[in-house]
């Protein structure tokens, strides 16, 4: 591979603090919004409809807004980043791969993404691009940035809808990431297995991919490493 493009949530940064906050700004308890979190996800849909369940009338885009006025706003630090982050993205780099970082995000996550100055040549937001994942426009963006062909650019996520579906269909190889809510419950559906060029436990496994030996790293979980695999499409309403 050429290149090599990332999510964000829960393939770079933990989803915890996210979270957090927003069970804190609404008054009920972390464990409360988490388990809704994870009701949506196993029903195939989108996490922040654990938020209309709570609040039924809530504008999401509004509530943040209003978080972010009264002072409770985005935080990331150090702390948020996965332990795999760093030493991952400094080996690809060292070998000579581009590394771009490219999810779904606000401008200010954009803003402290860059100031934690992670070992990438470009990091970028959808809010920063004017559209999110999983609109084909966005993975056309992820296709310039790239400056390499599609077929030798690699898009990391462990959302099969919003990283996996829609990279794939746009000619872009694809990684799965057995990380977070939706990359452990979805990693065995049929679909994503049928998507999925690589599937992944971790960040350093990416270290080395399209590189001609290890068999051990890349193993798509069939055995074959690195084989190409036809996309899929899912019927379920968050795949």
């Amino acid at each position: 591979m050429e290149t090599i493009v990332l999510g964000i949530g829960e393939t770079l940064v933990r989803d915890d603090r996210h979270w957090a906050s927003w069970a804190n700004w609404l008054g009920v308890p972390a464990h409360t919004l988490s388990a809704l979190v994870g009701a949506a996800v196993a029903q195939g849909r989108d996490a922040t409809d654990a938020l209309r369940v709570l609040r039924p009338d809530m504008d999401v885009d509004e509530a943040y807004l209003a978080r972010a006025a009264a002072g409770r706003g985005e935080h990331l630090d150090e702390s948020d980043l996965y332990p795999d982050v760093r030493p991952a993205l400094a080996e690809l780099r060292a070998a000579g791969v581009r590394v771009v970082v490219a999810g779904n995000g606000t401008v200010r996550a954009g803003e402290l993404l860059r100031a934690l100055d992670l070992p990438a040549d470009l990091v970028v937001t959808s809010a920063e691009w004017g559209v999110r994942k999983p609109d084909p426009a966005f993975f056309a963006r992820v296709v310039e940035v790239a400056e390499a062909e599609p077929s030798a650019t690699l898009y990391v996520g462990d959302h099969p809808a919003d990283d996996l579906f829609p990279a794939a269909a746009a000619g872009l190889r694809t990684a799965h990431l057995r990380r977070g809510a939706y990359g452990h419950w979805w990693a065995e559906h049929p679909d994503v297995v049928g998507a999925a060029d690589f599937r992944v436990n971790a960040l350093t496994e990416l270290v080395g991919v399209g590189s001609p030996p290890a068999r051990t790293a890349f193993e798509d979980g069939s055995g074959a490493v690195g084989a190409a695999r036809p996309a899929r499409v899912s019927y379920l309403r968050g795949l």
